[in-house]
């Protein structure tokens, strides 16, 4: 069974960017590394501040609709409540 991971990034400057995918680690890596064009790389969003898993792809795909529509100040309640200090929870990967 596939498990899909729903993100948050965050650059530098705290810039949150919001994906899904099947590959976490292959999503970082094209993220760390600039090659997926547009507002993540554009912003230099390159940490991984919050993940969370699922086997179904449609619960994946709606979390992710959802926390987009989020105001910011609760998607930093989400981070905040798993990652207090905004660690790149990938910077233990051999990416």
């Amino acid at each position: 069974m596939k498990t899909y991971y729903v993100y948050i990034m965050a650059s530098s400057t705290c810039t949150l960017y919001t994906g899904v995918t099947s590959d976490l680690a292959r999503r970082v890596y094209e993220h760390k590394n600039g090659l997926l064009a547009g507002f993540a790389r554009r912003y230099g969003i390159t940490r991984l501040v919050y993940c969370e898993a699922t086997d179904d792809v449609y619960a994946a795909l709606q979390r992710e609709k959802q926390i987009k529509r989020w105001r910011r100040a609760k998607k930093v309640d989400l981070i905040e409540s798993v990652n207090p200090n905004w660690d790149d929870l990938s910077c233990t990967w051999r990416l």
